[in-house]
């Protein structure tokens, strides 16, 4: 997955403004106690961090 598409999926589902706020601010458990843009910034493939979140949070279906 790209980095846009990536981006593109977290602001459908949280939001334009909440998607940046919340990917610099939650510590998710399930990417070892980072937030999504510190994993993104350690090199986690963001596909592995998408299905994080999705996994973390009810993401819809047709977002996955």
């Amino acid at each position: 997955m790209r980095l846009t598409d990536f981006w593109e999926r977290m602001r459908a589902h949280f939001g334009a403004s909440y998607a940046d706020s919340f990917a610099r601010d939650h510590v998710m458990s399930e990417l070892g106690g980072r937030t999504v843009c510190e994993a993104l910034d350690a090199g986690w493939d963001a596909k592995e961090v998408w299905r994080a979140v999705c996994s973390a949070f009810d993401v819809p279906s047709h977002l996955h």
